[in-house]
């Protein structure tokens, strides 16, 4: 539709009639029609599923709110520091292991293809060895559980 469509200038002439807008061609009133009564239920349900669970937050007391909002910022926190931890232990072993290999006159890739094969060799179940007791069933378990994500983390190039 063309801004002429829109506007109408009507004649300072006082004789002059009222013209009302042409029609919309059809084509574009097809398109207007909107969506489907299937699409429109569907749409329907879905913001009354949205709505149910606005309200039943909104139907606790905000005391609890806050408290349920206090516990998920304190696991968030535990998290962030789990992570912190994790990648300090990593940084640290990983030094170590280099300094060591540095000592045996061994190389950083030499190193590195020592851990993949060592990491596959517990993603494939091979070395269920605890380490002395460092390493605790729960963690083989945790291991097991994620070992389809974890196998592609410690996939080789090649």
């Amino acid at each position: 539709m063309t801004l002429e469509d829109q506007l109408q200038i009507v004649p300072a002439d006082a004789q002059a009639a009222f013209i009302p807008p042409p029609e919309a061609p059809a084509k574009a009133k097809a398109a207007d029609t909107g969506p489907t009564l299937e699409e429109a239920i569907a749409r329907s349900e879905a913001l009354t599923e949205k709505i149910d669970a606005l309200d039943a937050v909104l139907a606790k007391p905000l005391a609890e709110i806050l408290a349920e909002r206090e516990k998920a910022d304190e696991a968030a926190l535990a998290w962030d520091r789990f992570g912190a931890m994790w990648m300090l232990s990593q940084r640290a072993m990983r030094r170590v292991a280099l300094d060591l290999a540095a000592q045996l006159g061994l190389s950083e890739e030499e190193v590195v293809a020592r851990a993949m094969t060592h990491a596959n060799a517990v993603l494939n179940g091979a070395d269920e060895v605890d380490l002395g007791g460092t390493i605790a069933p729960a963690q083989l378990q945790h291991i097991a559980r994620h070992r389809n994500f974890l196998r592609n983390q410690f996939r080789t190039g090649g």
